[in-house]
């Protein structure tokens, strides 16, 4: 019998001989890496939290809080297994970002040997800098990174960290995000000094802003007046989210 497309249907070793090991079906390890973010509206900049790696592979470099995801395990609750084991908070956002599965990315894997590969799961987290305490274990490492101060990270995780904070810019053009990690009641001061810390100070002066959001009905007016520092008392507001419902995924709404 003549051979067909270089494999010869009669003899049943013929196409097994036929596959390399490129193409067989990758065995794979999934993790999820967290790239936490905090507002620091008191310096006005925006930090990631990392961990220094006391293990093997890339021990001794700084690295994004992660784990392998466990068996029966969502990858959503080892997300926050993850931001468990590393902060207390009371309010916090946390999103999918990407997944990160390039060959190579891991130092675990083997390419001439085609094993396992490691995928990464990332997430984005995002809270208050003022509302979170770190978890400090006597065997570990960590601390809050300025974005513009972020050193080498192990393996793609800087690549990760600028995906998120990317990410992180994008919903607070169109999305509540920012009203996740406020208290349920706030200042408009407040509220512009977390998106200045974000987005810079130049994204918009405080008239334009402050009279965007009132404009568009989503805020209600508690009737209630604080003083915080010099100034008159201002007004405290609590975002309507029945209001925002029109509003959800239209672009530039904030802004």
């Amino acid at each position: 019998m003549e051979p067909c497309g270089g494999w010869d249907k009669s003899d049943p070793t013929a196409l097994k001989a036929s596959v390399t090991p490129r193409d067989r079906l990758a065995d794979f390890k999934v993790g999820v890496d967290n790239a936490i973010f905090s507002v620091d509206v008191a310096e006005n900049r925006v930090l990631v939290l990392l961990v220094q790696r006391r293990r093997e592979p890339a021990i001794g470099q700084w690295s994004l809080p992660g784990t392998l995801v466990r068996r029966g395990e969502s990858l959503e609750d080892a997300a926050y297994r993850v931001l468990a084991e590393k902060i207390r908070v009371q309010q916090l956002y946390l999103e999918q970002l990407y997944t990160f599965g390039g060959p190579g990315r891991d130092p675990r894997e083997a390419p001439e040997s085609f094993g396992v590969r490691y995928l990464s799961v990332s997430y984005f987290a995002l809270v208050q800098h003022e509302a979170v305490q770190l978890m400090v274990e006597e065997t570990e490492d960590i601390a809050w990174y300025p974005l513009d101060r972020v050193p080498k990270l192990a393996f793609d995780h800087n690549e990760i960290v600028e995906y998120g904070y990317r990410r992180l810019r994008n919903k607070l053009e169109y999305s509540p995000v920012a009203f996740e990690v406020l208290p349920e009641t706030f200042t408009l001061n407040e509220l512009y000094q977390l998106y200045t810390a974000v987005l810079g100070e130049n994204f918009s002066d405080y008239s334009n802003f402050r009279s965007k959001l009132l404009k568009l009905g989503i805020l209600s007016d508690t009737g209630i007046k604080v003083s915080r520092g010099a100034g008159r008392p201002a007004s405290l507001y609590r975002f309507d989210y029945e209001a925002f419902e029109p509003l959800q995924d239209k672009p530039m709404v904030f802004i």
